[in-house]
């Protein structure tokens, strides 16, 4: 007889939170000092965030670093009844940690993490890896393979890339990015930036701004961007270069892609796809 595992145990709160308990071991530390080390987190959905983050019991977090919030931020995180500052080294940050309303959710804490809004938390584990910006979604899948695809990039009528040798990345919730060799990519019509961004799921990126001989005005900057050292679930990206579906046109097999709207569209002027 085949058996099959159950079900997770996603739970509703009638104030829309969706949440459920996680087996794995999670700590997090500012700077050196331990902050919270649990083996009984919750992960917890708030409405209209596309990703999760974690909820510890009391028991399981350091309440003697915590301080009344003096400037609690109302409003936020789901109608949360209680923020907290955070007491570290004699260093005070401000709405660090927060409770939720969620009879479920009570005698558990909430905190930021530094990497995703700038304050909080700056150093989060999963067992014995470092995860970063937020904790990884146990729904979603992200999946690197390599293809034979025939793939053409254009900005304004100028082919930028071209490859029979893409790695296709799918991830749950985005549109499929194409990662190409760099050699079959025009590197010239391109300049680097400092900008980078950090991704649990495949590491921190590095990305290029189009210059091109005459420049578009309405290409955003950080259009293309690549994984110099990608977690090893995604190392077949490695190198590789991607570029931003929502703003270039990308032909597949001879199929011209419809420009897809996701998340990242309504701020394509002013940031990358992360």
């Amino acid at each position: 007889m085949i058996t099959f595992p159950t079900a997770p145990d996603v739970r509703t709160t009638p104030e829309g939170l969706l949440w459920e308990p996680s087996a794995r071991w999670v700590r997090g530390r500012k700077g050196n000092i331990p902050v919270v080390d649990s083996r009984h987190p919750v992960l917890v959905w708030e409405p209209r965030v596309p990703v999760p983050l974690y909820a510890f019991p009391r028991e399981e977090v350091r309440e003697d670093l915590l301080r009344p919030a003096k400037h609690p931020l109302t409003g936020t995180h789901t109608g949360s009844r209680i923020f907290y500052d955070l007491e570290v080294d004699g260093e005070l940050l401000e709405n660090a940690a927060w409770t939720f309303p969620a009879d479920d959710l009570a005698g558990h804490i909430a905190f930021e993490w530094f990497r995703r809004v700038g304050r909080g938390l700056d150093h989060w584990y999963e067992e014995e890896e470092e995860i970063f910006i937020h904790p990884r979604d146990p729904h979603k899948r992200v999946d690197a393979i390599p293809s034979r695809r025939h793939v053409r990039v254009e900005i304004d009528g100028t082919v930028v890339a071209d490859t029979h040798h893409p790695v296709l990345l799918f991830e749950t919730g985005l549109p499929t990015r194409y990662y190409m060799p760099r050699e079959d990519v025009r590197m010239e019509l391109f300049e680097p930036t400092r900008h980078s961004t950090g991704c649990p799921y495949k590491g921190t990126a590095a990305y290029w701004s189009w210059r091109g001989e005459a420049g578009v005005p309405d290409t955003p900057p950080n259009i293309v961007w690549s994984y110099p050292e990608p977690l090893p679930a995604v190392g077949a990206v490695k190198d590789l270069l991607a570029f931003y579906n929502e703003a270039v046109d990308i032909t597949v097999d001879g199929d011209r892609l419809e420009r897809p709207v996701t998340p990242f569209t309504r701020t394509l002027p002013e940031r990358s796809p992360g």
